[in-house]
Parts: C-alpha cells; structure tokens; sequence
C-alpha cells in the first residue's frame, strides 16, 4: 500500500520512471538491475549501532560541558570538552554514511523507486511528526523554563504556546530538536529518489567505483571537506534549519550519497581495509591537534583567525579519517552475526527517537537535589538506556504504536494469535526469544 505521505504525482513519475511494467526496456532495465537486493553487511550494522550509541552518550556529556544544551547540570565541567572532541567532528558524518548504506540495502528490497520512496517516507516521516507532537514538547518547556524565564507549567505550555508557531525568547515553536536528522535524511532520501531516475544510473557506481578507488576513498574526500567547510564557507556548527543550512547539506548529503555508492562497491570497501590504519593515526594527529588548542584557549577564550582555520582544518581531516578508519575496521573485523545484532539493530532507531527527552527531562528533575555533576551522570546514564529499553519493548508490541516508533507493521496474522497458539519460530540470536514473523524482512 503506498504511503500517503508522499504526494501523488511524485509517487506516480517514481512508478513511471522507475519502470513497474515487465516490457520496461533501456533505463527501465537499467534501474531494475541497479535495485537488486544485495547481502547484509553485518559490519555496518554493528557500526550503525555503535554510532547511535554515541550519539546518545553525546548528548548525554552534553548536559555537564560549557556547550549551549536544552539543560545543564548546575556546574560544567569545563575539561569534558576536550573529550568530546573525540567525537564531535566525524559523528554525524558517519551517521550519514550508514543510513545512505542502509539506504542501498533498502532499495535493494523494495523493487522500485516508488516502493522505497514510499517505504522511507512511512519510517521517518510518521515517527517525525509524532515525536514532535509527543517527545519533544518537555526537551522545548525544560528548555524555555529553566534557561528563558518561562514560568507555566508544561500543560498550559503544550495547549497554549507549543503550536502557537512563534518564538518564546528566541526559541521558535514547535521545533524539532535532535530529530533534525531525521528531517535531513528524509530530505536526502527524497532527492536520491529524483537522482535514481538518470539513464543508465549504474554508470554512476562506475564512476564511483573508478574514483574512490586505491587511496582516493581516503584523500579526495578530506580535500573536498576542507575546501566546502573550510576554504569556500567556514562552518562551525549546524544551524539544523533545513532550510538555511546549507553549508552543512554540502557535507552531509555528500557523506549519505557516498554511503549510498559504498554499499555496491568492494574496491572502495576494500581500499578502507587498506588504509584503516593511516586514517587511525591521521584521526588521532588531528585530533591531539585540536584538543591543545582547546586546552589552551578554555571557556570563552577565541584563538587567533590563523589558528581557528587550522583548528576547522584539523576537524575535518579528523572527521573523515575517523570515517574512513570505522568503516575499514567494520569491514575487516565486524562482518560477521551476533546474538544481539537483531533486536539491536531493530533497536536503535527507537532508541534515538526518544533518548533525548529522556535526558532533559531527568537531568530536570536532578538539578534540584545538588548531588553534583559526578552525581548526576551516574544516574542519568543508566536511567536513560533503561528508558530507551523500556520504550522499545513496549513500543514493540503494540501493533499500531510500531509505526510511531520507526518500525514496519507486523501483518495482522502475526499479531491475531489465538489461546492455543504456540510459538513456530524462535528468533535465533534475540536475548528475549521473541517471535519473529518470517515474512518481515530484517530491520537495516
């Protein structure tokens, strides 16, 4: 059933383009063969968990550094940001990479254009909408109440200022907060869709097969990095408005279509198992590099211009040597099945729907006892995973909450189970040996 989400005509030129009919022939061919399914990459999903498991503890260390957050702990701790250096230039990039992997793997299943378009717009749109109509409204009322002097409760804030489309000293709303990635990449999926529909589109895996190959897939990258984000525009930080973001588009997009292209090419994966090694030792000189300038210049100290570009040059050398090292490390060692990789993989994007919120809102209720920022992290850590748990296994279970959440429907002869019903099919490698219906692919 196509999704309603993606408006007729688009869905209707997809479906024509794209090429559903048998008798298809030229591009038609072409786009059929380029959508063969392809094997899972057990490495990448393992990779694509632990990159959204950092995000979480990111964004938790967010609440105790001097950076601006929708809470802060009473006292920052001023030294935490050189150590989120260690992260903070390659996070999101390589966050892009896997979902534009993902992607591939997705395309690959769905038997056409229209089908995956419609398909991707079902799994982001809907949980983005809902979360932010139910999860982010506390993140955005903590936010103005102990940050902008706002001074009603969340109910009134909810019924009468949330969707009143305006600012409240500075922060717009409704807004939607840390799921900007999820607008982003259904942005970016959208415009892929539109770009699948070019003749002969597999010449365009040649071409990419042809120049990331060898040592390219590990320099030209980083060149293009520094002359988008450092040499032509001088980009510091997101603005996550899609709209007039575009400097960041000019990196992000770029890292999803390449995660895209990665997913059909073994010489590119292969040139990663390489170079892992160099790109290791590049991220860790670039990131010493810019951890002494952080060290030297704490709080609200600027170094000089000369010294901030080389520090953002720095970033990106780090950003994509980082990338490039992960991705030849999961190719080299992860490529291989574990027990939790199922429900993990399943797992971690309700996980990062709800994550967030789950940190403001208990860092909220923390502040008040003054156990201190050491205090606050024991808690908040373990009481944010348990909450993602919690919020996954029931949302899992509830047939109609699965799409809010980011997960397909399971077919109503999966969930009509009678008295006598017995178990048919153990998952094999799922830590709660829950069933599993055969017919609903694996989550990517």
């Amino acid at each position: 059933m196509p999704c309603a989400l993606v408006p007729t005509w688009l869905e209707a030129f997809l479906t024509h383009i794209g090429g559903r009919s048998d008798g298809a022939m030229g591009s038609h061919r072409a786009v059929k063969r380029y959508m063969t399914p392809m094997a899972r990459h057990y490495g990448m999903d393992w990779l694509r968990v632990g990159a959204f498991a950092l995000l979480i503890l990111y964004h938790t260390a967010m609440v105790f550094t001097p950076w601006g957050f929708h809470v802060k702990t009473a006292q920052p701790v001023e030294w935490l940001s050189v150590l989120m250096l260690v992260t903070n230039p390659w996070r999101l990039t390589l966050l892009f990479v896997v979902s534009g992997y993902a992607s591939r793997a997705l395309l690959g299943k769905s038997g056409g254009v229209a089908k995956f378009m419609s398909s991707r717009s079902s799994r982001l749109l809907i949980p983005l909408i809902f979360g932010m109509v139910v999860m982010v409204p506390p993140q955005s009322w903590v936010e103005v109440t102990t940050q902008h002097g706002y001074t009603q409760g969340f109910g009134h804030f909810l019924a009468q200022d949330y969707f009143r489309f305006r600012a409240i000293d500075g922060v717009f709303l409704p807004t939607w907060n840390h799921l900007w990635f999820v607008a982003y990449l259904w942005t970016y999926t959208a415009a892929l869709s539109l770009l699948l529909l070019v003749p002969r589109p597999e010449r365009l895996q040649a071409w990419f097969d042809t120049i990331f190959g060898g040592w390219r897939a590990l320099v030209l990258p980083v060149v293009y990095l520094v002359l988008s984000q450092v040499v032509i525009f001088h980009r510091w930080s997101d603005s996550q408005d899609l709209i007039n973001d575009g400097v960041a588009h000019l990196g992000y997009f770029p890292a999803f279509l390449f995660g895209f292209g990665l997913a059909r090419s073994p010489r590119v994966l292969a040139a990663f198992v390489r170079w892992w090694k160099p790109a290791v030792v590049l991220a860790v000189l670039s990131y010493a590099f810019g951890a002494a300038i952080e060290i030297a210049y704490p709080g609200d100290l600027f170094p000089p211009q000369w010294l901030g570009d080389l520090m953002l040059v720095a970033h990106q050398l780090q950003c994509w040597a980082a990338v490039a090292a992960l991705i030849g490390i999961a190719e080299r060692f992860w490529n291989r099945d574990g027990p939790w990789r199922p429900t993990l993989t399943e797992a971690v994007f309700p996980f990062y729907l709800i994550h967030q919120t789950i940190i403001v809102v208990v860092e909220y209720w923390l502040r008040p006892l003054g156990i201190g920022a050491l205090g606050e992290f024991l808690i908040l850590v373990p009481t944010t995973v348990a909450g993602c748990w919690a919020f996954y296994l029931i949302g899992r279970e509830v047939n109609w909450l699965r799409p809010l959440i980011g997960l397909r429907r399971r077919p109503a002869k999966a969930t009509a189970r009678r008295h006598d019903d017995k178990p048919k099919t153990l998952v094999a490698g799922d830590p709660w040996r829950r069933r599993r219906d055969n017919t609903q692919p694996d989550p990517a």
